[in-house]
Protein backbone atom coordinates (compact mmCIF):
# COMPACT_ATOMS: atom_id res chain seq x y z
CA UNK A 1 0.00 0.00 0.00
CA UNK A 2 1.55 3.62 -0.64
CA UNK A 3 2.21 5.09 2.13
CA UNK A 4 0.03 7.91 3.57
CA UNK A 5 1.60 11.48 4.33
CA UNK A 6 0.01 13.22 7.66
CA UNK A 7 1.06 16.28 9.16
CA UNK A 8 -0.23 16.76 12.57
CA UNK A 9 -0.10 20.10 14.11
CA UNK A 10 -0.12 20.10 17.79
CA UNK A 11 1.67 22.56 20.47
CA UNK A 12 2.16 19.45 22.68
CA UNK A 13 3.04 17.55 19.84
CA UNK A 14 6.04 16.19 22.04
CA UNK A 15 3.98 14.10 23.88
CA UNK A 16 2.41 12.60 20.97
CA UNK A 17 5.13 10.28 20.22
CA UNK A 18 3.70 6.91 21.06
CA UNK A 19 0.24 8.07 18.76
CA UNK A 20 2.70 9.02 15.98
CA UNK A 21 4.83 5.18 16.20
CA UNK A 22 1.57 3.89 16.33
CA UNK A 23 0.23 5.35 13.03
CA UNK A 24 3.99 4.65 11.60
CA UNK A 25 3.04 0.77 12.49
CA UNK A 26 0.40 1.23 10.23
CA UNK A 27 2.03 2.78 7.06
CA UNK A 28 1.47 6.11 7.62
CA UNK A 29 3.97 9.05 7.65
CA UNK A 30 3.72 11.17 10.26
CA UNK A 31 5.32 14.97 9.81
CA UNK A 32 4.88 16.75 13.17
CA UNK A 33 4.35 20.39 13.67
CA UNK A 34 4.19 22.62 17.12
CA UNK A 35 2.29 25.58 15.51
CA UNK A 36 -0.07 27.24 13.27
CA UNK A 37 2.96 29.18 11.44
CA UNK A 38 5.00 25.90 10.79
CA UNK A 39 2.35 24.10 9.58
CA UNK A 40 1.10 26.19 7.08
CA UNK A 41 4.84 26.17 6.03
CA UNK A 42 4.56 23.11 5.68
CA UNK A 43 1.54 22.70 3.54
CA UNK A 44 2.54 24.99 1.13
CA UNK A 45 6.10 23.15 0.66
CA UNK A 46 4.60 19.55 0.53
CA UNK A 47 1.39 17.21 -0.23
CA UNK A 48 -0.56 15.90 2.73
CA UNK A 49 -3.21 13.39 2.49
CA UNK A 50 -4.63 14.18 5.98
CA UNK A 51 -4.35 16.96 8.20
CA UNK A 52 -4.60 16.45 12.25
CA UNK A 53 -5.03 20.18 13.63
CA UNK A 54 -5.33 21.28 17.30
CA UNK A 55 -7.52 23.42 17.96
CA UNK A 56 -6.62 25.26 21.03
CA UNK A 57 -2.81 26.74 20.61
CA UNK A 58 -0.82 29.78 21.40
CA UNK A 59 -0.37 32.47 18.70
CA UNK A 60 -2.04 31.14 15.55
CA UNK A 61 -5.20 29.01 16.82
CA UNK A 62 -6.40 25.88 14.90
CA UNK A 63 -9.17 27.55 13.30
CA UNK A 64 -7.13 30.17 11.56
CA UNK A 65 -4.76 27.90 10.68
CA UNK A 66 -7.02 25.89 9.04
CA UNK A 67 -8.43 29.05 7.15
CA UNK A 68 -5.07 29.70 5.71
CA UNK A 69 -4.28 25.90 4.45
CA UNK A 70 -8.06 26.03 2.61
CA UNK A 71 -6.60 28.72 0.70
CA UNK A 72 -3.22 27.15 -0.01
CA UNK A 73 -4.80 23.51 -0.35
CA UNK A 74 -8.68 24.05 -0.89
CA UNK A 75 -9.12 20.28 -1.30
CA UNK A 76 -7.06 19.40 1.40
CA UNK A 77 -8.50 17.14 4.10
CA UNK A 78 -8.81 18.27 8.02
CA UNK A 79 -9.32 16.79 11.00
CA UNK A 80 -9.90 18.69 14.14
CA UNK A 81 -8.95 18.16 17.63
CA UNK A 82 -9.64 20.08 20.99
CA UNK A 83 -10.47 19.77 24.38
CA UNK A 84 -13.25 22.66 23.55
CA UNK A 85 -16.80 20.70 23.43
CA UNK A 86 -18.45 24.05 22.63
CA UNK A 87 -21.30 23.55 20.06
CA UNK A 88 -20.90 27.08 18.61
CA UNK A 89 -17.13 25.68 18.21
CA UNK A 90 -18.25 23.26 16.50
CA UNK A 91 -20.53 24.52 14.34
CA UNK A 92 -17.89 27.39 13.20
CA UNK A 93 -15.19 24.39 12.24
CA UNK A 94 -17.74 22.77 10.27
CA UNK A 95 -18.58 25.69 8.43
CA UNK A 96 -14.71 26.22 7.85
CA UNK A 97 -14.99 22.46 6.05
CA UNK A 98 -12.96 20.25 8.46
CA UNK A 99 -13.73 16.81 7.34
CA UNK A 100 -13.84 15.00 10.94
CA UNK A 101 -13.94 16.49 14.48
CA UNK A 102 -12.22 14.42 17.76
CA UNK A 103 -12.75 15.68 21.20
CA UNK A 104 -9.61 15.37 23.67
CA UNK A 105 -8.62 12.81 24.71
CA UNK A 106 -8.05 11.00 21.59
CA UNK A 107 -6.79 7.35 21.33
CA UNK A 108 -4.73 6.35 18.69
CA UNK A 109 -7.45 3.77 17.75
CA UNK A 110 -9.98 6.39 17.16
CA UNK A 111 -7.07 8.54 15.37
CA UNK A 112 -6.46 5.64 12.93
CA UNK A 113 -10.30 5.23 12.42
CA UNK A 114 -10.75 8.69 11.54
CA UNK A 115 -7.32 8.64 8.88
CA UNK A 116 -9.06 5.56 7.60
CA UNK A 117 -12.55 6.60 6.44
CA UNK A 118 -10.80 9.96 4.65
CA UNK A 119 -8.13 8.55 2.95
CA UNK A 120 -9.72 4.74 2.23
CA UNK A 121 -13.25 5.67 2.63
CA UNK A 122 -13.77 6.10 -1.25
CA UNK A 123 -12.07 2.73 -2.05
CA UNK A 124 -14.01 0.85 1.06
CA UNK A 125 -17.30 2.56 0.20
CA UNK A 126 -16.61 0.82 -3.36
CA UNK A 127 -15.79 -2.31 -2.75
CA UNK A 128 -19.00 -2.33 -0.51
CA UNK A 129 -21.02 -0.77 -3.67
CA UNK A 130 -19.64 -3.83 -5.37
CA UNK A 131 -21.07 -6.33 -3.16
CA UNK A 132 -24.41 -4.69 -2.49
CA UNK A 133 -24.49 -4.71 -6.57
CA UNK A 134 -23.91 -7.98 -6.85
CA UNK A 135 -26.06 -9.25 -4.92
CA UNK A 136 -28.96 -7.33 -6.14
CA UNK A 137 -27.85 -8.28 -9.51
CA UNK A 138 -28.25 -11.99 -8.69
CA UNK A 139 -31.43 -11.25 -6.57
CA UNK A 140 -33.02 -9.63 -9.49
CA UNK A 141 -32.11 -12.20 -12.21
CA UNK A 142 -33.68 -14.99 -10.03
CA UNK A 143 -36.85 -12.40 -9.52
CA UNK A 144 -37.02 -12.64 -13.23
CA UNK A 145 -37.58 -16.19 -13.92
CA UNK A 146 -40.52 -16.31 -11.70
CA UNK A 147 -44.13 -15.29 -12.48
CA UNK A 148 -44.10 -11.72 -11.53
CA UNK A 149 -47.05 -9.12 -11.16
CA UNK A 150 -46.73 -5.18 -11.43
CA UNK A 151 -45.82 -4.42 -8.25
CA UNK A 152 -42.21 -6.60 -8.71
CA UNK A 153 -41.64 -4.73 -11.65
CA UNK A 154 -42.30 -1.29 -9.71
CA UNK A 155 -39.52 -3.01 -7.33
CA UNK A 156 -37.50 -3.74 -10.36
CA UNK A 157 -37.56 -0.42 -11.35
CA UNK A 158 -36.62 1.37 -8.20
CA UNK A 159 -34.06 -0.62 -8.01
CA UNK A 160 -32.40 -0.22 -10.93
CA UNK A 161 -33.14 3.35 -10.62
CA UNK A 162 -31.09 3.94 -7.25
CA UNK A 163 -28.54 2.25 -8.75
CA UNK A 164 -27.81 4.36 -11.70
CA UNK A 165 -28.50 7.46 -9.64
CA UNK A 166 -25.53 6.16 -7.02
CA UNK A 167 -22.99 5.38 -9.62
CA UNK A 168 -22.84 8.46 -10.98
CA UNK A 169 -20.98 9.25 -7.85
CA UNK A 170 -18.23 6.53 -8.70
CA UNK A 171 -18.25 6.25 -12.56
CA UNK A 172 -14.52 4.66 -12.56
CA UNK A 173 -16.07 1.11 -10.69
CA UNK A 174 -16.63 -0.08 -14.12
CA UNK A 175 -20.00 -0.91 -13.38
CA UNK A 176 -21.87 0.68 -15.82
CA UNK A 177 -22.31 -1.40 -18.64
CA UNK A 178 -23.38 -4.55 -16.61
CA UNK A 179 -26.10 -2.19 -15.25
CA UNK A 180 -26.70 -1.28 -18.88
CA UNK A 181 -27.16 -5.09 -20.23
CA UNK A 182 -29.43 -5.43 -17.18
CA UNK A 183 -31.51 -2.64 -17.93
CA UNK A 184 -32.25 -3.86 -21.52
CA UNK A 185 -33.10 -7.69 -19.96
CA UNK A 186 -35.70 -6.03 -17.93
CA UNK A 187 -37.31 -4.08 -20.71
CA UNK A 188 -37.15 -7.18 -22.79
CA UNK A 189 -39.05 -8.65 -20.15
CA UNK A 190 -41.67 -6.17 -19.03
CA UNK A 191 -42.49 -5.61 -22.74
CA UNK A 192 -43.30 -9.14 -22.80
CA UNK A 193 -45.39 -8.61 -19.54
CA UNK A 194 -47.17 -5.22 -20.51
CA UNK A 195 -48.19 -7.03 -24.09
CA UNK A 196 -49.75 -9.63 -21.84
CA UNK A 197 -51.60 -7.76 -19.35
CA UNK A 198 -52.05 -4.41 -20.11
CA UNK A 199 -55.46 -5.39 -21.86
CA UNK A 200 -56.88 -7.03 -18.62
CA UNK A 201 -56.30 -3.76 -16.67
CA UNK A 202 -58.52 -1.93 -19.00
CA UNK A 203 -61.12 -3.90 -17.47
CA UNK A 204 -60.86 -3.18 -14.12
CA UNK A 205 -58.65 -6.66 -13.05
CA UNK A 206 -56.18 -6.72 -10.92
CA UNK A 207 -54.33 -3.81 -12.06
CA UNK A 208 -51.63 -1.35 -10.55
CA UNK A 209 -52.88 2.52 -10.23
CA UNK A 210 -53.05 3.94 -14.16
CA UNK A 211 -52.50 7.34 -15.19
CA UNK A 212 -56.34 7.93 -14.50
CA UNK A 213 -56.09 7.11 -11.08
CA UNK A 214 -53.94 9.70 -9.63
CA UNK A 215 -55.90 12.62 -8.89
CA UNK A 216 -58.72 10.34 -7.90
CA UNK A 217 -56.11 8.58 -5.22
CA UNK A 218 -53.74 10.99 -4.36
CA UNK A 219 -55.29 15.04 -4.86
CA UNK A 220 -58.99 14.10 -3.78
CA UNK A 221 -59.08 12.57 -0.39
CA UNK A 222 -56.77 15.23 1.01
CA UNK A 223 -59.13 18.51 -0.26
CA UNK A 224 -61.97 16.16 1.15
CA UNK A 225 -59.87 16.45 4.54
CA UNK A 226 -60.09 20.54 3.84
CA UNK A 227 -56.25 20.73 2.99
CA UNK A 228 -55.26 23.10 0.26
CA UNK A 229 -53.28 21.52 -2.91
CA UNK A 230 -50.63 22.36 -5.15
CA UNK A 231 -50.71 19.89 -7.73
CA UNK A 232 -47.47 19.46 -10.13
CA UNK A 233 -47.16 17.68 -13.29
CA UNK A 234 -43.58 18.04 -14.47
CA UNK A 235 -44.24 16.29 -18.25
CA UNK A 236 -41.97 13.93 -19.27
CA UNK A 237 -39.70 13.33 -16.22
CA UNK A 238 -38.56 10.11 -15.48
CA UNK A 239 -38.02 7.96 -12.43
CA UNK A 240 -34.38 8.85 -12.06
CA UNK A 241 -34.29 12.24 -12.53
CA UNK A 242 -36.82 12.17 -9.69
CA UNK A 243 -34.56 10.56 -7.75
CA UNK A 244 -31.85 13.18 -8.46
CA UNK A 245 -33.74 15.92 -7.12
CA UNK A 246 -35.27 14.61 -4.21
CA UNK A 247 -32.45 15.39 -1.39
CA UNK A 248 -33.47 19.07 -2.47
CA UNK A 249 -37.03 18.44 -1.82
CA UNK A 250 -36.31 17.00 1.73
CA UNK A 251 -34.40 19.82 3.05
CA UNK A 252 -38.19 21.91 2.43
CA UNK A 253 -40.47 18.96 2.83
CA UNK A 254 -41.59 15.33 4.21
CA UNK A 255 -41.15 13.22 0.79
CA UNK A 256 -43.65 10.32 0.77
CA UNK A 257 -42.88 8.43 -2.45
CA UNK A 258 -45.79 6.00 -4.41
CA UNK A 259 -45.91 4.70 -7.94
CA UNK A 260 -48.11 4.46 -10.74
CA UNK A 261 -48.63 3.67 -14.27
CA UNK A 262 -48.57 5.90 -16.97
CA UNK A 263 -51.30 4.33 -20.08
CA UNK A 264 -50.22 3.50 -23.55
CA UNK A 265 -48.99 5.19 -25.92
CA UNK A 266 -46.77 7.31 -23.18
CA UNK A 267 -47.31 10.20 -24.69
CA UNK A 268 -48.56 13.47 -23.54
CA UNK A 269 -52.34 13.72 -25.72
CA UNK A 270 -52.68 10.56 -23.94
CA UNK A 271 -51.39 10.24 -20.81
CA UNK A 272 -51.62 13.83 -19.25
CA UNK A 273 -55.12 14.15 -20.57
CA UNK A 274 -55.81 10.79 -18.53
CA UNK A 275 -54.43 12.54 -15.35
CA UNK A 276 -56.41 15.46 -15.52
CA UNK A 277 -60.07 13.77 -16.86
CA UNK A 278 -59.60 10.50 -14.34
CA UNK A 279 -60.32 9.05 -17.81
CA UNK A 280 -59.14 7.24 -20.71
CA UNK A 281 -58.52 8.16 -24.05
CA UNK A 282 -61.36 6.73 -25.65
CA UNK A 283 -63.75 7.77 -22.91
CA UNK A 284 -62.42 11.52 -23.67
CA UNK A 285 -62.75 11.84 -26.85
CA UNK A 286 -66.82 11.26 -26.58
CA UNK A 287 -66.52 14.42 -24.48
CA UNK A 288 -64.22 16.28 -26.98
CA UNK A 289 -64.63 15.16 -30.04
CA UNK A 290 -62.12 17.76 -31.78
CA UNK A 291 -59.24 17.04 -28.82
CA UNK A 292 -56.82 15.80 -31.57
CA UNK A 293 -57.87 16.76 -34.97
CA UNK A 294 -55.27 19.67 -35.39
CA UNK A 295 -52.63 16.59 -34.67
CA UNK A 296 -51.21 15.17 -31.68
CA UNK A 297 -47.52 17.19 -32.56
CA UNK A 298 -49.66 20.93 -31.83
CA UNK A 299 -49.63 20.37 -27.80
CA UNK A 300 -51.26 23.29 -27.71
CA UNK A 301 -54.33 21.66 -29.77
CA UNK A 302 -54.00 18.29 -27.87
CA UNK A 303 -53.50 19.45 -24.39
CA UNK A 304 -55.79 22.90 -24.64
CA UNK A 305 -58.85 21.06 -22.31
CA UNK A 306 -56.47 20.25 -19.21
CA UNK A 307 -58.85 22.60 -17.28
CA UNK A 308 -61.79 21.43 -17.84
CA UNK A 309 -60.79 18.12 -17.51
CA UNK A 310 -60.06 18.81 -14.18
CA UNK A 311 -63.27 20.68 -13.91
CA UNK A 312 -65.29 17.49 -15.01
CA UNK A 313 -63.27 15.47 -12.69
CA UNK A 314 -64.09 17.41 -9.73
CA UNK A 315 -67.57 17.52 -10.18
CA UNK A 316 -67.80 13.83 -11.00
CA UNK A 317 -66.81 13.26 -7.93
CA UNK A 318 -68.94 15.63 -6.00
CA UNK A 319 -65.82 18.04 -5.09
CA UNK A 320 -67.15 21.58 -4.86
CA UNK A 321 -64.30 24.30 -4.19
CA UNK A 322 -64.16 27.98 -3.68
CA UNK A 323 -62.98 29.99 -4.51
CA UNK A 324 -62.42 28.18 -8.01
CA UNK A 325 -59.67 25.89 -8.49
CA UNK A 326 -57.08 27.65 -10.85
CA UNK A 327 -54.93 26.16 -13.84
CA UNK A 328 -51.46 26.79 -14.67
CA UNK A 329 -48.86 25.72 -17.75
CA UNK A 330 -45.37 27.17 -17.85
CA UNK A 331 -43.82 26.43 -21.15
CA UNK A 332 -40.82 28.66 -20.44
CA UNK A 333 -38.74 30.52 -17.97
CA UNK A 334 -40.78 34.12 -18.54
CA UNK A 335 -43.76 32.72 -17.59
CA UNK A 336 -41.93 30.51 -14.24
CA UNK A 337 -40.86 34.24 -12.74
CA UNK A 338 -44.40 35.57 -13.70
CA UNK A 339 -46.05 33.04 -11.74
CA UNK A 340 -43.03 33.30 -8.83
CA UNK A 341 -43.94 36.95 -8.49
CA UNK A 342 -47.47 36.28 -8.14
CA UNK A 343 -47.29 33.15 -5.58
CA UNK A 344 -49.14 35.13 -2.94
CA UNK A 345 -52.49 35.15 -4.96
CA UNK A 346 -52.51 31.57 -5.02
CA UNK A 347 -52.10 30.61 -1.26
CA UNK A 348 -55.97 30.80 -0.50
CA UNK A 349 -57.22 28.64 -3.67
CA UNK A 350 -57.70 25.05 -2.72
CA UNK A 351 -56.46 23.28 -5.87
CA UNK A 352 -53.97 24.79 -8.33
CA UNK A 353 -52.57 22.62 -10.92
CA UNK A 354 -49.43 23.97 -12.78
CA UNK A 355 -47.88 22.05 -15.76
CA UNK A 356 -44.49 22.62 -16.36
CA UNK A 357 -42.60 21.61 -19.75
CA UNK A 358 -38.82 21.48 -19.06
CA UNK A 359 -37.55 18.48 -19.37
CA UNK A 360 -40.22 17.42 -22.37
CA UNK A 361 -38.89 20.19 -24.24
CA UNK A 362 -35.46 19.57 -23.62
CA UNK A 363 -36.08 15.61 -24.88
CA UNK A 364 -37.83 17.22 -27.87
CA UNK A 365 -34.58 19.45 -28.25
CA UNK A 366 -31.97 17.15 -27.72
CA UNK A 367 -32.48 15.21 -31.30
CA UNK A 368 -31.97 18.72 -33.33
CA UNK A 369 -29.81 20.78 -31.72
CA UNK A 370 -25.43 19.47 -31.54
CA UNK A 371 -25.01 21.79 -27.98
CA UNK A 372 -27.65 19.62 -26.29
CA UNK A 373 -26.26 16.09 -28.05
CA UNK A 374 -22.72 17.45 -26.55
CA UNK A 375 -24.24 18.36 -23.27
CA UNK A 376 -26.84 15.47 -22.66
CA UNK A 377 -25.29 12.04 -24.47
CA UNK A 378 -26.89 10.00 -22.07
CA UNK A 379 -28.86 9.38 -18.99
CA UNK A 380 -26.21 10.31 -16.08
CA UNK A 381 -25.77 13.46 -18.46
CA UNK A 382 -29.71 13.76 -18.38
CA UNK A 383 -29.74 13.59 -14.54
CA UNK A 384 -27.27 16.13 -14.09
CA UNK A 385 -28.65 18.97 -16.51
CA UNK A 386 -32.54 17.99 -15.06
CA UNK A 387 -30.84 18.27 -11.31
CA UNK A 388 -29.16 21.81 -12.28
CA UNK A 389 -32.13 23.37 -14.10
CA UNK A 390 -34.48 22.52 -11.06
CA UNK A 391 -32.40 23.90 -8.42
CA UNK A 392 -32.09 27.16 -9.90
CA UNK A 393 -35.90 27.20 -11.48
CA UNK A 394 -38.89 29.44 -10.62
CA UNK A 395 -40.46 25.91 -9.86
CA UNK A 396 -38.02 25.16 -6.67
CA UNK A 397 -38.90 28.82 -5.52
CA UNK A 398 -41.93 28.05 -5.71
CA UNK A 399 -42.06 24.90 -4.39
CA UNK A 400 -39.72 26.31 -1.13
CA UNK A 401 -42.43 29.26 -1.00
CA UNK A 402 -45.42 27.14 -0.58
CA UNK A 403 -43.20 24.49 1.84
CA UNK A 404 -44.40 27.61 4.50
CA UNK A 405 -47.75 26.86 3.77
CA UNK A 406 -49.38 25.28 6.78
CA UNK A 407 -52.76 23.77 5.31
CA UNK A 408 -51.30 23.34 1.39
CA UNK A 409 -50.13 19.76 0.74
CA UNK A 410 -48.09 19.04 -2.34
CA UNK A 411 -48.65 16.64 -5.04
CA UNK A 412 -45.92 16.26 -7.44
CA UNK A 413 -45.66 13.90 -10.74
CA UNK A 414 -44.98 13.46 -14.20
CA UNK A 415 -47.12 12.26 -17.01
CA UNK A 416 -44.74 9.98 -18.67
CA UNK A 417 -41.26 9.28 -18.79
CA UNK A 418 -38.74 8.60 -22.06
CA UNK A 419 -36.36 6.52 -22.77
CA UNK A 420 -32.75 6.71 -24.92
CA UNK A 421 -33.33 5.37 -28.08
CA UNK A 422 -31.48 2.83 -29.44
CA UNK A 423 -32.36 0.80 -32.24
CA UNK A 424 -34.56 1.60 -35.35
CA UNK A 425 -37.62 -0.85 -36.75
CA UNK A 426 -38.64 0.06 -40.01
CA UNK A 427 -42.31 0.58 -40.23
CA UNK A 428 -44.40 1.09 -43.56
CA UNK A 429 -48.04 2.63 -42.99
CA UNK A 430 -50.71 4.73 -45.02
CA UNK A 431 -49.36 8.41 -45.61
CA UNK A 432 -52.06 9.70 -43.23
CA UNK A 433 -50.14 8.00 -40.79
CA UNK A 434 -49.12 9.80 -37.48
CA UNK A 435 -45.28 10.96 -37.35
CA UNK A 436 -44.64 9.65 -33.64
CA UNK A 437 -41.21 7.87 -33.28
CA UNK A 438 -42.22 5.44 -30.46
CA UNK A 439 -46.17 5.06 -31.59
CA UNK A 440 -47.95 5.63 -34.67
CA UNK A 441 -51.70 5.11 -35.08
CA UNK A 442 -53.35 4.89 -38.73
CA UNK A 443 -53.79 1.96 -41.44
CA UNK A 444 -51.97 -0.82 -42.32
CA UNK A 445 -49.61 -0.49 -40.30
CA UNK A 446 -46.51 -2.81 -40.55
CA UNK A 447 -43.10 -3.58 -38.87
CA UNK A 448 -41.45 -6.47 -36.83
CA UNK A 449 -43.85 -7.71 -34.67
CA UNK A 450 -40.69 -8.81 -31.72
CA UNK A 451 -40.31 -4.71 -31.65
CA UNK A 452 -43.90 -3.49 -31.39
CA UNK A 453 -46.97 -4.25 -29.29
CA UNK A 454 -49.69 -4.56 -32.16
CA UNK A 455 -53.00 -2.76 -31.24
CA UNK A 456 -55.38 -4.24 -34.16
CA UNK A 457 -58.61 -3.04 -31.80
CA UNK A 458 -58.23 0.56 -30.24
CA UNK A 459 -61.13 0.04 -28.16
CA UNK A 460 -58.86 -3.14 -25.76
CA UNK A 461 -56.55 -0.28 -25.02
CA UNK A 462 -59.72 2.32 -24.55
CA UNK A 463 -57.87 4.45 -27.23
CA UNK A 464 -59.48 6.19 -29.66
CA UNK A 465 -60.71 4.46 -33.10
CA UNK A 466 -59.02 7.11 -35.51
CA UNK A 467 -61.16 6.34 -38.17
CA UNK A 468 -62.07 2.82 -40.06
CA UNK A 469 -59.61 0.19 -40.02
CA UNK A 470 -56.57 1.94 -38.00
CA UNK A 471 -54.91 0.84 -35.79
CA UNK A 472 -51.79 1.34 -33.37
CA UNK A 473 -48.79 0.29 -32.73
CA UNK A 474 -46.17 0.74 -30.23
CA UNK A 475 -42.54 0.53 -29.68
CA UNK A 476 -40.94 -1.87 -27.09
CA UNK A 477 -38.03 -1.48 -25.14
CA UNK A 478 -35.65 0.90 -26.90
CA UNK A 479 -36.88 0.64 -30.88
CA UNK A 480 -38.15 3.43 -32.72
CA UNK A 481 -39.78 3.77 -36.07
CA UNK A 482 -38.35 4.83 -39.03
CA UNK A 483 -39.72 4.73 -42.78
CA UNK A 484 -37.86 2.94 -45.34
CA UNK A 485 -37.62 6.76 -47.03
CA UNK A 486 -34.16 7.97 -46.11
CA UNK A 487 -33.66 4.91 -43.71
CA UNK A 488 -30.06 5.49 -42.68
CA UNK A 489 -30.30 9.06 -42.72
CA UNK A 490 -33.37 9.08 -39.61
CA UNK A 491 -31.64 6.26 -38.20
CA UNK A 492 -28.71 7.85 -37.35
CA UNK A 493 -30.38 11.04 -37.00
CA UNK A 494 -33.01 10.07 -33.89
CA UNK A 495 -30.09 7.36 -32.74
CA UNK A 496 -29.56 7.74 -28.83
CA UNK A 497 -32.30 10.69 -28.63
CA UNK A 498 -34.78 10.58 -25.57
CA UNK A 499 -37.98 9.81 -27.03
CA UNK A 500 -41.95 8.70 -25.28
CA UNK A 501 -44.80 6.81 -26.07
CA UNK A 502 -43.72 2.81 -26.22
CA UNK A 503 -43.52 0.39 -23.63
CA UNK A 504 -40.52 0.42 -21.27
CA UNK A 505 -40.20 0.85 -17.55
CA UNK A 506 -38.21 4.27 -18.09
CA UNK A 507 -41.38 5.57 -19.78
CA UNK A 508 -44.54 3.95 -17.74
CA UNK A 509 -43.16 3.71 -14.04
CA UNK A 510 -43.54 6.95 -12.30
CA UNK A 511 -43.31 8.44 -9.26
CA UNK A 512 -46.04 10.18 -7.09
CA UNK A 513 -44.56 12.55 -3.88
CA UNK A 514 -47.29 14.05 -1.21
CA UNK A 515 -45.09 16.93 0.47
CA UNK A 516 -45.85 18.74 3.09
CA UNK A 517 -43.64 21.13 4.98
CA UNK A 518 -41.10 20.02 7.77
Amino acid sequence: METKKILWVDDEIDLLKSHIMFLGSKGYDVIPAANGDDAIELVRQENFDVVLLDEMMPGRDGLSTLVAMKEIRPDLPVIMITKNEEETLMEEAIGSKIDDYLTKPVNPSQILMALKKIIEGKKLSEERLSRDYVQEFQQINLTLVDNIGWQDWIDIHVKLTGWEVELDRHPDMGLQQSLEGQRETCNGDFSKFIEQNYRKWMKNSDRPPLSVDVVGKYVFPLLKTGKNVLFLVVDCMRMDQWLAIEDLLGDFFNLKRDYYYSILPTATPYARNALFAGLFPAEIEQQYKDLWQKGEEDESSSNRYERQLMENQLASAGISLKPEPKYIKILDSEEGVRVERKVASLFNIPLISIVINFVDILAHSRASSDIIKEMVPNESAYRSIVRSWFEHSSLFSLLKTFASRHNTVVVMTSDHGSVRVQRGTKVISDRDASTNLRYKHGRNLKCDRKHALFVKEPTDFNLPQRGINANYIIAKEDYYFIYPTNYNKYLNYFRYSFQHGGVSLEEMILPIYTMERR
